[in-house]
């Protein structure tokens, strides 16, 4: 009797180890898929930073005083890289909302320049953004995924309690701003 109930002591404690384990091992690596994929965001954002500039001095060319537009897209590009590398999801939102509203003045500069709307290397390079952008946007659902993911997990019992005692925490999700979600206004 005193064996078997050691044994079916020993058993518990055995599975409750098991148990831990394999819990903690699969919130880890769902937590290093999700910094992964904010690795992601973080490098098609610099790459979209780093095409900004040549846009910028593309429209310069054709457009010299427009200083102010130029001056809130470096600012805001600041802002943006400062934020990046702080790793604040919030922040990065909030400032690539600001980045943005830079560009969306920047390309309607570019409207009242016919020239400049025609130049090859304005195309290429509103190109280039525009699959930035859209790599941004896949980066970003991939992002939400993960984090949907572990956040859904970590709310579950009993792996709240693996989740608290190895100090995985939730995640945020990256959201778009209000203004982003707003429809333009096309006029003709």
């Amino acid at each position: 009797m005193k064996n078997t109930l050691f044994l079916v002591l020993v058993a518990a404690i055995v599975m409750v180890i098991m148990f831990f384990a394999g819990t903690y091992n699969r919130l880890q690596i769902m937590d290093e898929n999700v910094s992964a994929n904010w690795a992601q965001i973080e490098n098609q954002l610099k790459r979209r930073n780093d095409l900004i500039p040549n846009l910028v001095n593309t429209v310069k060319g054709y457009a010299v005083h427009e200083n102010t537009v130029f001056s809130n897209i470096a600012d805001a590009r600041a802002k943006l890289a400062g934020s990046i590398n702080s790793k604040d999801v919030k922040s990065v939102q909030q400032n690539m909302g600001e980045l943005n509203s830079a560009l969306s003045r920047l390309l309607a500069v570019a409207e009242n320049y016919p020239a400049l709307k025609a130049d090859k290397s304005f195309i290429a390079l509103q190109d280039e953004l525009t699959g930035t952008e859209n790599r941004i946007a896949v980066a970003r659902r991939d992002y939400n995924e993960s984090v949907k993911s572990i956040n859904a997990l970590i709310r579950t019992f009993p792996t709240s309690i693996v989740a608290a005692i190895s100090g995985v925490k939730q995640r945020d999700y990256f959201e778009i701003s209000e203004t982003e979600k707003q429809t333009p206004k096309v006029e003709f």
